[in-house]
């Protein structure tokens, strides 16, 4: 990676990181597709999501963490085994756990419940580890269309619904597609959701 493209990322993360710190929403890529990114324990923020997609705040979006060290501060109790599983993953993997904490209730669905994802993407790393706070990742699409695959396949009414656009992997023409899903329970039973 050369100089000046360290330089534009670490630029990138600057602003997306000033936005959500404003309130704002950002349009980045992820591990898997383009997300709509905010401060997940911004209420207002996370409000603005929703009514951007046109999703009902009953479904809960997932959040976005840099390593799994940090899941203790949004899970009141994180089955051992989910170490485990982040551990082995093959893909991006979020898991849904019970009982989210410290973080807007309107990202929890009505369980209480969070899906959380640890990125080893090189960009949403990075952003999440500068941010140190969990960020909202939810696909940049409205609620009920196909998942953008690519940045170009973002809408416009998306697009101009954010506060910030990251410049960073935009012409990637590699199709990524949503991770896989599962839900961990207190007591270590699985179930899968998405594959």
């Amino acid at each position: 990676m050369t100089t000046q493209n360290i330089a534009s990322i670490n630029d990138d993360i600057k602003q997306a990181c000033d936005i959500m710190r404003q309130g704002g929403l950002i349009l980045y890529p992820t591990d898997t597709v383009w997300g709509i990114g905010c401060d997940a324990t911004n209420e207002k923020a996370v409000a603005r999501v929703y009514e951007l997609k046109r999703r009902c705040d009953s479904k809960a979006l997932i959040i976005m963490l840099a390593n799994e060290n940090q899941l203790q501060r949004y899970v009141l109790n994180v089955p051992d085994i989910a170490y485990e599983l982040i551990s082995v993953a093959v893909k991006p993997l979020t898991i849904v756990y019970d009982n989210g904490i410290n973080i807007c209730k309107n990202l929890c669905a009505e369980d209480g419940s969070i899906g959380i994802r640890i990125t080893q993407e090189n960009f949403s790393h990075k952003l999440c580890n500068t941010y140190r706070r969990p960020i909202v990742s939810t696909s940049a699409n409205i609620s009920g269309d196909s998942t953008p695959l690519s940045f170009h396949d973002i809408s416009d009414e998306i697009k101009n619904g954010v506060d910030y656009i990251v410049k960073n992997r935009q012409n990637d023409t590699i199709n990524n597609k949503p991770s896989s899903v599962i839900r961990l329970n207190n007591d270590g039973t699985i179930k899968i959701l998405r594959q």
